[in-house]
């Protein structure tokens, strides 16, 4: 019997270390900590991953309760953290992109509470959505899985990732943020600004009319119309978005 807990607690020793990693990237990553994915599915899904990280690489004996495994412990949960990053800033810039349309067309006031990013505009909601959705499409959870458990072998337990190379790819990758939101949202910015100087034109030929009447129900109609006539741009950009995140992801492990 004293055989049997002492390989029970090798065992357990055993699969704490990928499960940290795991567990870390499934809390903190953009698609898989929605309200939407159950926790006990998110459980369920760490320990299928981690039985299966297990029995594919090599995991050293470490005593959590010791300075060494302390230090492993927050080593490995901030892997987990820094890779789940990656795709929380990927869906902050579809967040970026539905904020400054909501300012363009005035919706502004029309937000919703987020649970996970704030208090939002309701086109943020929309580009989040449509971003999940992609996501799926292109079988972007698979890769990602794929990237998580590859990480083991990048990556192996014991080895750190925090240096100066890992810290420069992350601050370049934050710049990606603002660039893929300004993509996103460009179409419709540039088409609702020749909206907005038609309507300073109207306002200079008639100034008795009501601009204000007139030009917000012109500008949240047009902003809906050029939405929906720019939507397979806005979808081809947000699968760009996805594959530089997947990119993104492979080179952290080639630190």
């Amino acid at each position: 019997m004293n055989l049997l807990m002492v390989d029970l607690v090798d065992r357990f020793y055993a699969l704490i270390w990928p499960l940290l990693r795991i567990s870390a990237f499934m809390a903190f990553s953009s698609i898989f900590s929605v309200r939407a994915v159950n926790l006990r599915v998110r459980i369920l899904i760490s320990f299928c991953l981690t039985l299966f990280v297990a029995m594919q690489i090599d995991i050293p004996k470490l005593d959590p309760a010791t300075v060494d495994g302390l230090k492993e412990i927050f080593n490995q949960l901030f892997i987990g953290f820094s890779m789940a990053m990656v795709m929380q800033l990927a869906t902050a810039a579809l967040v970026i992109a539905g904020q400054a349309l909501s300012g363009s067309m005035g919706l502004t006031m029309a937000n919703l509470i987020d649970p996970t990013l704030g208090n939002v505009p309701v086109l943020s909601q929309f580009f989040t959505l449509l971003g999940t959705l992609v996501f799926l499409a292109i079988g972007g959870h698979v890769i990602v899985f794929g990237i998580v458990l590859e990480s083991f072998q990048q990556f192996p337990i014991g080895q750190s990732l925090m240096n100066q190379a890992f810290m420069g790819k992350m601050i370049n990758w934050s710049a990606m943020m603002f660039l893929a939101s300004l993509l996103i949202a460009l179409p419709v910015l540039i088409t609702l600004l020749f909206v907005n100087v038609g309507l300073g034109f109207v306002t200079r030929a008639a100034p008795s009319l009501n601009i204000f009447s007139v030009g917000f129900p012109a500008m949240v109609l047009s902003g809906f119309v050029i939405l929906w006539l720019a939507l397979p741009n806005v979808i081809g950009r947000i699968n760009w978005l996805w594959v530089q995140t997947f990119n993104q992801l492979r080179s952290l492990l080639l630190t």
